[in-house]
């Protein structure tokens, strides 16, 4: 059995960065462990998101429990299980949200978390190479962030279409405001998606104080008292286990994350009896608290011809693509999922962007091995409030650290999701309609111009919605009783264990989680190096 200073339990986009950070004393021996493999053949092109996002050899590959708002489908929950975890396989749009988020977090009692607090790792996190006001955004951290052009015709039409309807164009969503339309600020330099693997690890690779294993399923912490010393995992179906000196930090993502708190005893006791679990910290809050934006695609046809990558990606035109792609990075296997977005006020009077719209620029069908192109040409248009109220759960239905466990999103639960959700389809409806959009011909295809009330339209959602893969908050963050970590992220009762990663958010950040995620990894090794 090995012995290190610290252990991090998930080498994904927050526990990368905690295992870069730590170990970059040569006095700190750090263990790294992921339960997926170290790469994957699609992992560096931009485009290889929609070859793994239902890819078991990358993907944890979860379904979520039928529930009435999603009409009873099993909603597909990928999770990334790879070096760089869910930033290998994600969409790549890079957005920190609002400064009202974390100002919400500090509010609610988390100290430390506030826009200013967390700004400095925001900016030590980054290299932007897109402009910018330097007291907003970093230039010489790891992560190299771009700024797309609004090179495609369709980006410059949606850009002027959005203007007609009130929503006006912001260069850096990420910097003062946020407040408009704008190109995707997105996770790609030099053709290449920039995850945490490829920023984080790969530079240090050779650090002899650092130990990565791939293929390393955690099982469970293995506790001594009230203080965490261990961790019991199996590789390639032989058990190990490792023990830590200082910490241990489990970094393994919103569902992972409290799945192993669990299997390791810490969570609601009556749960964990019932699956011949022994008790060891009673935390009813682990699993907790589970928020996703349920986002609703609306999908437009377009008849002006070679608009959509559905006409330009055909036959021919993908080795155009291909070609494209090489000499400049653009195109479609150059983008990031969603080229453009805006985030809109649901009403005049807030202080700040409620809803999120985000523009694919072709049509998708749902195939065997993941989405494929439609023959039909068009676009698609994702449409969500970006802090839903709603909350579910994610619990283990077993033992087995095999099993995946029961995720219950409870979406559209609270009545205010429901009408924002209404909403924001509207407006996205208001800016595919605006005069400047005429010349491509566009004409609805969902929800359709048949579905006109508000009932119409919320049926159409429970019957289409999917999540925009967003799961936060199941070990949250605060002083209540129900809240799994204090403001420097160590679990509530138990000594030598911090939880960071996504699972800590009190509340969803305004619009994609990825970027966040990468910042709580950043202040969770300053905390840990702070505290040793």
């Amino acid at each position: 059995m090995q012995t290190y200073d610290y252990i991090v339990v998930g080498a994904g986009s927050a526990g990368a960065v905690v295992a870069n950070r730590l170990s970059a004393d040569p006095r700190n021996r750090v263990l790294l462990l992921e339960a997926g493999p170290a790469s994957h053949p699609w992992g560096r092109i931009p485009i290889g998101y929609a070859k793994m996002l239902t890819n078991p050899a990358v993907n944890w590959t979860y379904s979520a429990e039928p529930e009435a708002n999603t009409n009873g489908r099993r909603l597909p929950v990928p999770r990334g299980r790879i070096l760089g975890g869910s930033s290998a396989i994600n969409g790549m749009a890079f957005v920190r949200g609002q400064a009202q988020d974390f100002d919400t977090w500090a509010q609610m009692g988390n100290q430390g978390w506030s826009y200013a607090d967390v700004l400095p790792f925001f900016k030590r996190m980054e290299r932007y190479e897109g402009g910018g006001e330097d007291a907003f955004r970093g230039r010489d951290g790891p992560l190299r962030v771009t700024n797309p052009e609004p090179s495609e015709p369709l980006y410059a039409t949606l850009i002027k279409a959005a203007g007609e309807v009130g929503i006006p164009h912001n260069p850096d969503y990420n910097g003062a405001t946020q407040d408009g339309i704008a190109m995707s600020q997105a996770t790609i330099a030099a053709r290449q998606r920039m995850s945490t693997a490829r920023c984080y690890l790969d530079p240090i690779r050779q650090r002899q104080n650092l130990r990565i294993e791939t293929g390393a399923l955690a099982e469970a912490l293995v506790l001594e008292g009230r203080r965490c010393i261990g961790i019991r995992y199996s590789v390639a179906g032989e058990t190990r286990e490792a023990r830590a000196g200082r910490e241990i930090v489990v970094s393994a993502g919103s569902i992972n994350s409290p799945q192993l708190l669990e299997l390791s005893g810490i969570g609601q006791p009556e749960r964990l009896r019932n699956l011949g679990i022994e008790v060891r910290h009673a935390l009813p809050g682990v699993g907790e608290n589970l928020r996703d934006h349920y986002a609703p695609r609306t999908r437009w046809a377009i008849g002006a011809k070679r608009i959509s990558f559905n006409d330009r990606s055909r036959g021919l035109g993908m080795v155009q693509q291909a070609l494209r792609y090489a000499m400049s990075g653009r195109g479609m296997l150059g983008m990031v999922a969603a080229p453009i977005r805006a985030f809109v006020r649901s009403r005049e009077g807030l202080e700040a962007p409620d809803l999120l719209l985000g523009w694919v620029p072709m049509l998708t069908e749902p195939g065997p091995k993941g989405p494929k192109l439609s023959h039909q040409s068009g676009m698609t248009c994702y449409a969500h409030p970006m802090r839903p109220e709603s909350k579910g759960h994610i619990h283990i239905v077993s033992a087995d650290p095999r099993r995946p466990p029961a995720i219950n999103f409870n979406f559209l639960s609270s009545p205010v999701d429901a009408e924002l959700t209404v909403r924001a389809i509207r407006i996205a409806q208001s800016v595919m309609t605006a005069p400047a959009m005429a010349p491509l011909q566009v004409t609805e295809i969902a929800p359709g111009k048949d579905r006109t009330t508000d009932d119409e339209i919320l049926d159409w959602v429970r019957r289409a919605a999917e999540t925009t893969y967003h799961p936060v908050g199941t070990c949250r963050m605060g002083a209540d009783a129900l809240a799994v970590v204090d403001a420097r992220l160590r679990v509530h009762g138990i000594e030598g264990l911090r939880v960071a990663d996504a699972s800590i958010m009190p509340t969803l950040t305004s619009g994609n989680t990825n970027a966040p995620a990468i910042m709580i990894g950043e202040k969770a090794a300053d905390m840990v190096l702070q505290d040793a």
